[in-house]
């Protein structure tokens, strides 16, 4: 009698496969009775979880015989594969979609110069093939051209993976030198095609000393002219910058630079903006505060926001605090952060300890010497520039300050509020005057007469004339829906009156020197 133990059988799974446990036990099952049958093929559908039906025909199939192989009937033939692949070169080599839908017309013109005899049967097939066997039936083709013509890797590709990631908890506690860096567009809203002028920002991630740099357009060379300007303005020395990947700082030109300079490049992970906070933060709270989002193109608006970062970096990093990130906490969904007083990029460098003394000494004498007031003049005169150029193209040149003019400007603070907004690249541009109409005049055929009973009654209501209109042309004014118009309209005419006895012939010369 023969029985599979449970035991048995799972540590034979447990160290073969389950093609290996039907060969074992196709022997017992093809020799076992009725009843052994039944226990055997139990304890082979418990433990492989097969369908009951497709356990009995692998155990009764013979051991060793090789399974017979349906050789698959093909729909279409060589004779179809050479037509679509002449068909594909004639396409300039398009994609299955687009060849499937131009086939017919495609079949059509080429045989009606005479380029294409096909088949009728041949011409049936390519008629009725999909896309997806197009593909199938050129993938050779198209194998055999990736191969001979490799797309060759870009350089900057190359320069992106031998430049370390760096993200936003990678930054820990470095000393004053290591620059967060982006770019800003001044495209006057969603980006679009065209020469606009751009801002790189430069954010120090200890101390949060920013600098601001206009560059007349996005280019890898005026990347690396920036760094060198702001490398130059700064107070102590830069030791690397952290960028994301663009292709204007994924280059052999600012990695050179990097290198030659002995700066530490770093770049974020691509679409992790948060690995770039502190610059992202500093674009809106700095770059957008100050310049807005008008349109500048050009050398002149290049200049005239160059003239707006020269004052305004002096007043942002002495005279504006900043809160700086102590540390974050989570517990769950809710995130707790705490942040360090507030304090001036100024005034955490002068707390650093890894700031050299005479640095600090050169950060106070420059300290000591600035007026907050005239540098907020300054970046009052340049916004007001840099606001004419982005809403009429010109540049408005303003007078220099002097000691009355700022003493002017400080008396105007103290109700420069009732004003409201006080940053001229943030003031709503007034808008033209309307002066068209957008509905036909409704008394504009009958209007003569209506000013002559106007001029025959002078008191009468206009109520009494839309009911003589009424009368007079019941198609057009029996609802009396016009009424409202009508009244303005007789307002206007009374108000006129007034002021031609008023002013007389002066009020008529002068509407006919504004005709002319």
């Amino acid at each position: 009698m023969v029985r599979l133990e449970r035991h048995e059988v799972t540590r034979q799974i447990s160290m073969t496969t389950r093609k290996e446990l039907v060969a074992a036990l196709q022997l017992r099952y093809g020799s076992a009775t009725l009843d052994e049958r039944i226990r055997i093929l139990d304890e082979f559908v418990a433990l492989t979880g097969y369908h009951r039906k497709h356990a009995i025909r692998l155990l009764r199939e013979k051991p060793g015989a090789a399974k017979e192989t349906r050789e698959r009937s093909r729909l279409y033939d060589e004779a179809v594969r050479q037509a679509i692949t002449v068909l594909w070169e004639a396409a300039d080599r398009v994609c299955g979609k687009r060849l499937k839908a131009l086939i017919p017309k495609l079949v059509d013109a080429m045989e009606r110069h005479g380029h294409l005899d096909l088949d009728p049967l041949v011409k049936t097939k390519l008629l009725e093939v999909s896309a997806a066997t197009i593909d199938r039936m050129l993938a050779n083709a198209r194998l055999q051209i990736d191969g001979q013509r490799k797309r060759r890797t870009g350089v900057g590709s190359a320069i992106r993976r031998s430049i370390p990631v760096r993200t936003f908890a990678d930054w820990r506690d470095p000393p004053p030198g290591f620059f967060e860096i982006d770019m800003v567009e001044h495209c006057g809203g969603s980006k679009t095609d065209g020469e606009f002028v751009h801002t790189l920002t430069l954010t120090d991630i200890a101390s949060g000393w920013t600098e601001c740099v206009a560059m007349r357009t996005r280019n890898q060379m005026r990347v690396v002219e920036a760094l060198e300007k702001a490398a130059a303005d700064l107070p102590f020395a830069m030791l690397g910058v952290d960028s994301d990947n663009d292709s204007a700082f994924m280059n052999q030109n600012v990695f050179d630079y990097c290198k030659a300079h002995g700066l530490e490049q770093t770049r974020s992970r691509a679409y992790k903006k948060n690995d770039q906070a502190w610059v992202e933060q500093k674009n809106g709270a700095v770059v957008r505060r100050l310049v807005g989002y008008g349109r500048l193109t050009g050398n002149d608006a290049r200049d005239a926001l160059a003239q707006l970062y020269a004052s305004s970096r002096l007043y942002i990093n002495f005279f504006q605090p900043s809160f700086k990130l102590k540390s974050k906490t989570r517990d769950g969904a809710r995130v707790h952060k705490v942040y360090l007083p507030p304090a001036t990029p100024c005034d955490r460098l002068l707390a650093h300890d890894n700031v050299d003394p005479t640095i600090k000494e050169k950060l106070k004498a420059q300290f000591n010497s600035l007026d907050p007031v005239r540098l907020l003049q300054e970046i009052r005169a340049a916004q007001q520039t840099l606001s004419e150029f982005a809403a009429r193209g010109v540049r408005v040149e303003a007078a220099s300050a002097g000691e009355s003019d700022v003493a002017v400007f400080l008396a105007s603070l103290s109700s420069a509020w009732k004003e409201g907004e006080a940053r001229p690249t943030h003031r709503k541009q007034p808008k033209a005057k309307r002066w068209w109409k957008t509905r036909v005049d409704p008394f504009a055929d009958v209007w003569p007469t209506i000013e002559g009973w106007l001029i025959a009654e002078p008191t009468v209501a206009a109520n009494e004339l839309m009911d003589r209109l009424a009368t007079m042309a019941p198609d057009t004014y029996a609802r009396k829906t016009q009424l409202r118009t009508l009244h303005r309209r007789v307002k206007a005419w009374r108000a006129e009156r007034v002021r031609e006895m008023v002013l007389g012939s002066l009020h008529h010369c002068a509407e006919t020197a504004t005709e002319v």
